[in-house]
């Protein structure tokens, strides 16, 4: 694969360990590392529009990107945990979700659509949950989070329907890495089944070889860490 790839939030956990894995791999051509803490040309913050352009600009001048992967989210930040019922629902919180676990990647999608090469199968994929899946919602709770990534859900098969138009070829996904010894499950691992919690490094590796075996009538769907695919 030649080309470029993008990784947006590369700072994080699961970001960094797919940036560090494509550099390995040696397949593109460049591999840009974006993130909220990075400066200079590799400074992107998802709650900030005119960042996300000059950093998709960058990308513009060359090579074409042929991989663009969104590898941000945000469950939970200070003293906001997600929610167990309705009675803590808080205006602020949720809006605050929605702008990083929806708003954002779908301005990425803007910006970044519009980069792909006209052939080939580029990718597109954004790292959603399966929390976010009405259709296996069991348990309810985490209100926020849930409906931040529902609303990504969409996003994503509307980006793909778009995508083809300018790319015939075109993949767009969302994939749910499982969960990751990252900061943003910490608080939550206690819950983790024993070989259920994945090190960065494994979670980059399974989600790329996921990436490998996507075929354009896979574009728009929403897939989990083994390559099943989860119902929206």
């Amino acid at each position: 694969m030649s080309g470029s790839a993008v990784v947006i939030g590369a700072s994080g956990a699961i970001g960094g360990a797919i940036e560090r894995a494509l550099i390995e791999e040696g397949a593109h051509d460049q591999v840009w590392g974006f993130a909220r803490s990075r400066t200079g040309a590799y400074h992107l913050d998802l709650l900030d529009e005119a960042s996300i352009a000059a950093a998709a600009a960058r990308v513009a001048a060359g090579p074409s990107p042929t991989l663009v992967l969104i590898a941000t989210g945000l469950l939970h930040e200070g003293d906001r945990v997600p929610e167990r019922g309705f009675k803590e629902l808080d205006a602020e919180w949720l809006a605050r979700s929605y702008a990083v676990n929806a708003i954002g990647p779908a301005l990425v999608l803007k910006h970044f659509l519009p980069l792909l090469p006209k052939t080939g199968e580029p990718v597109v994929a954004a790292l959603s949950a399966r929390v976010g899946s009405i259709g296996d919602n069991g348990l309810g709770g985490w209100h926020g989070y849930r409906a931040a990534k529902a609303a990504l859900n969409m996003l994503i098969r509307n980006a793909a329907i778009e995508a083809k138009r300018q790319s015939p070829r075109a993949i767009v996904v969302g994939l749910h890495p499982g969960t990751v010894d990252s900061a943003l499950s910490k608080p939550f691992q206690g819950n983790v089944a024993p070989g259920s919690l994945f090190a960065p490094d494994r979670a980059a590796m399974q989600l790329l070889d996921v990436i490998e075996e996507l075929k354009p009538k896979d574009s728009g769907k929403l897939f989990a860490w083994d390559g099943a695919e989860i119902p929206f």
